[in-house]
């Protein structure tokens, strides 16, 4: 269908179609900790992705309005760790109002390069130093270079789509 066919409701995005829109797209489910002088913090996002491999270069995106903002901001370094299958009540407890303490005892974790927490478990684990911060709408996008990972053969994947939790399964090379 060409624009010029498509009704005028269809032009122009509003917000919650663009969030149902959003929803239709599978992503990795992550927790980014950080802890450094702003104190230790982590939340559960989807929006990460891969920028580069020289540098190793991840973005994430961190709503201003958040709570842990400030800790993220004055640390500028963190850790994206990509949760495992079975992982979805810790991703629940660092999406909500948890208290900060609370959401870190409910797991096991260790620290490389930038001391910032990972994830024992996680399917993969990016420490890394924040390089530039990037605002766009009520987001800013933090471009990460990656200093140290640990990779879990051992696990499966977890994403987030259509509203909930969904298993990824590694296929067995033939």
């Amino acid at each position: 269908m060409s624009l010029h066919t498509l009704p005028l409701a269809a032009i122009g995005v509003e917000k919650q179609e663009f969030r149902n829109a959003m929803s239709r797209l599978g992503a990795a489910v992550n927790i980014i900790t950080t802890d450094g002088p702003g104190g230790r913090a982590g939340f559960t996002a989807s929006a990460v992705c891969s920028v580069t491999d020289s540098p190793p270069t991840l973005l994430v995106c961190l709503n201003r309005s958040a709570s842990v903002h400030p800790v993220f901001s004055e640390n500028q370094t963190l850790c994206v760790n990509t949760l495992a299958a079975g992982h979805e009540s810790l991703s629940r407890l660092f999406g909500g109002k948890t208290p900060m303490a609370e959401r870190f005892i409910a797991a096991e974790w260790t620290t490389l390069v930038t001391g910032s927490p990972i994830l024992a478990g996680a399917v993969a684990s990016f420490d890394c130093k924040v390089t530039q911060v990037v605002s766009v709408g009520t987001h800013d996008i933090l471009f990460c270079e990656a200093q140290a990972l640990v990779c879990n053969d051992d696990t499966h994947g977890l994403i987030y789509f259509d509203r909930g939790y969904h298993h990824l399964m590694r296929q067995e090379a033939s």
